[in-house]
């Protein structure tokens, strides 16, 4: 104790003296008390060197913060304010340690961090060992694309429903992202098929361009895989799976319509919104999900049209589209001019068109 209470006696003149290099050394010896006995300080000896460490560390310079700070990401205990204070700091060298390491930063004071510091800030804390979903939120939002590609790569990482919606919109064109997130294993099966959608049309463009003496062939082949593998994904899914027998027992009660497609629409449940929509309009169910995946709105609407809908419910179905972002209130309206103005036996026409283009390529799609 002799010891400690020399030290901070020692604090009201070493940060009243100009001698910056006197105070980085005195930081230097506070820490490796406080480092040599931090399990057993109480939380107001704790909080004494948090006061004492955070009037020194704003006097020393760039290299000693950075020093500082790559040594306070190693320690398990830390004082709570001094480590905010670092994390917070405009070098990246002194932040960006504390920010990839220190488990003392909680998620609030890290969506706080990644909604105002630079990119390389947003970068240190794409690396932490686990990430939670307020704070990847911020960081697809607001990051550049080395800060998404290594949030998408970094499996502690948690997504919401917000954040895999902009990490799939981002994918369109860019193929590293795409296949970052089309790798991670939490990624839901409606992600999958939009992320799949999306750049299954960059490839086959990126194909076409370079081989236009087999583009139709090219079509065919991107077409057939794309439906196997939406196929093979609906296999393996037990949301799928749970979701068709809710539809099964709907229909062989008669009571499968309009009601339970908005009340599934309003819910965001996919599965069981593409499976009705299907069974109502005698389309594939592959046909169905690709539609409502995809970024344009007329195969809705005009599926809508066709049996009925009233334009509540084709909302509803468009809003899944969007994620939980939604829609625009311009493409909004711009869905609504072409609902009101589409008829219905047009939309009939083009039904019968798409279950004749369905039995041309197979049964893949099924």
């Amino acid at each position: 104790m002799d010891a400690r209470q020399n030290l901070i006696d020692e604090l009201e003149s070493t940060i009243a003296s100009s001698e910056v290099h006197h105070r980085a050394d005195v930081l230097r010896r506070i820490t490796d008390l406080f480092a040599a006995g931090s399990n057993g300080f109480s939380s107001e000896q704790v909080e004494l060197f948090d006061d004492v460490m955070c009037r020194l560390v704003d006097e020393i310079e760039e290299s000693a913060r950075a020093t500082f700070g790559q040594r306070l990401a190693d320690m398990g205990r830390t004082p709570k304010n001094l480590v905010r204070t670092l994390a917070f700091d405009d070098s990246i060298d002194v932040a960006g340690p504390l920010l990839s390491q220190c488990e003392q930063l909680d998620e609030a004071t890290l969506v706080e961090n990644a909604k105002t510091k630079s990119q390389d800030h947003l970068l240190a804390i794409s690396r932490r060992y686990s990430i939670g979903e307020a704070v990847t939120d911020v960081l697809v939002e607001r990051g550049d694309q080395k800060v998404a590609l290594s949030a998408a790569a970094n499996p502690g990482a948690k997504f919401s429903e917000f954040g895999f919606t902009t990490l799939v919109e981002r994918s369109e064109n860019d193929v590293d992202l795409a296949l970052r997130v089309w790798s991670r294993h939490d990624i839901s099966r409606q992600h999958l098929l939009k992320l799949f959608a999306d750049s299954s049309e960059s490839v086959r463009r990126k194909i076409q361009s370079g081989d236009r003496r087999n583009a139709d062939l090219v079509k065919e082949l991107i077409a057939e895989a794309a439906d196997k593998l939406q196929a093979k994904s609906r296999e393996s899914s037990l949301k799928y799976a749970t979701a068709r027998d809710q539809v099964n027992a709907l229909q062989k009660a008669g009571d499968l319509g309009e009601g339970p497609l908005l009340e599934f629409a309003r819910k965001g449940k996919f599965d069981e919104t593409a499976l009705t929509l299907a069974t109502m309009s005698q389309l594939p169910i592959g046909v169905v999900e690709r539609a409502i995946v995809h970024k344009s709105t007329e195969q809705i609407i005009v599926i809508a049209k066709a049996v009925g809908l009233s334009w509540i419910t084709t909302k509803a179905i468009l809003m899944i589209r969007g994620g939980s972002k939604g829609m625009s209130a311009h493409d909004l309206a711009q869905s609504l001019a072409n609902y009101n103005k589409l008829k219905p036996e047009t939309a009939e026409k083009a039904i019968k068109f798409y279950r004749m283009r369905d039995r041309a390529v197979g049964p893949a799609a099924k």
